[in-house]
């Protein structure tokens, strides 16, 4: 095997020695890139075998993009990997099996990835698989520079998918995951302000070859979802995931996780581009908007 694992990391005290684990015997080479940890984060990561190094974060996008142009990879496959996400050994062996023996024309691999909330695996409302593009080969690939969304891009030859065990599982609370999703909300907003009024570069480049269900979802969000009031779009896709793909059938688990991921964020995301498209509303310059939103939101927003 030749694959370099690349995780980001940021008080991941609770997932890190977890996610090394699971990919301990397949990779050849691991890299957690930390952002200034305050937790045991790095310590733990080393403990583990993992190569550390600290950038400081601006958004995911650009601090995996900075993990690649940095990182001493020298391994021929390189895989993108969460902190709180786990390869499971029956996928951890068929990557070990299949992996080296595909031919040149593969540059990139899908993996099928499952959501585990409050110790349930959702399975329904849309959420499984959700088919990721997660190992490509070196040279091949690169991340969308996005404040949210953001996906691998490969090119040179075509992807395949394999089938078992992808999770993400996050072990912490409710409060930690409302408030990741408010920072979310606010980074999302921004997307769509820009997708709107062309403020800053904006990367177009997923493509079918990448994740065909990703290109297929955004076309959708950003074609006809974003252009409907969020007061109509919002419940309308709530209940879509809930009885049109059988959300219900995930129990009491699934209700909280469709409520608030299907629900409560997609309706935040729309409060908050109405309310920064409010703040800037008197602004024509763009420079003077992109101020403005970097003043309002702390994030650094740049042409």
């Amino acid at each position: 095997m030749s694959l370099a694992v690349v995780i980001l990391t940021h008080n991941e005290e609770r997932h890190i020695a977890r996610a090394i684990a699971s990919v301990a015997a397949i990779a050849s080479e691991i890299f957690v890139v930390d952002s200034f940890s305050t937790d045991r984060t790095v310590a733990l990561a080393r403990a583990h075998g993992a190569t550390v190094l600290q950038s400081n974060f601006i958004n995911y996008a650009r601090q995996f993009q900075w993990a690649l142009d940095n990182a001493p990879i020298t391994a021929s496959w390189i895989m993108r990997l969460d902190a709180d996400e786990v390869i499971e050994p029956d996928l951890a062996a068929r990557i070990r099996s299949e992996l080296p023996q595909l031919s040149p024309e593969i540059v990139g691999v899908s993996l099928k990835r499952k959501h585990i909330f409050l110790g349930r695996w959702i399975r329904h409302g849309g959420r499984y698989p959700l088919v990721l593009l997660r190992i490509w080969r070196r040279g091949h690939g690169r991340i969308e520079n996005r404040w949210m969304d953001e996906h691998m891009i490969v090119w040179g030859g075509r992807t395949v998918t394999f089938d078992g065990g992808f999770c993400d599982h996050n072990l912490n609370d409710l409060t930690f995951f409302t408030d990741k999703h408010n920072r979310y909300a606010t980074r999302e907003a921004i997307d769509i302000i820009n997708q709107r009024r062309r403020l800053f570069s904006r990367d177009v480049d997923l493509t079918e070859k990448s994740s065909r269900q990703a290109a297929i979802k955004r076309w959708i969000k950003e074609r006809l979802y974003n252009r409907i009031p969020y007061q109509i779009s919002v419940p309308a896709y709530f209940l879509f995931r809930m009885f049109f793909q059988f959300g219900f059938l995930d129990g009491k688990q699934g209700l909280v996780y469709h409520g608030l991921q299907g629900l409560w964020y997609r309706f935040l995301v729309g409060a908050k581009v109405d309310e920064l498209e409010a703040a800037i509303a008197h602004l024509d310059d763009p420079a003077a908007v992109r101020a403005e939103l970097r003043r309002l939101t702390g994030l650094a927003i740049e042409p």
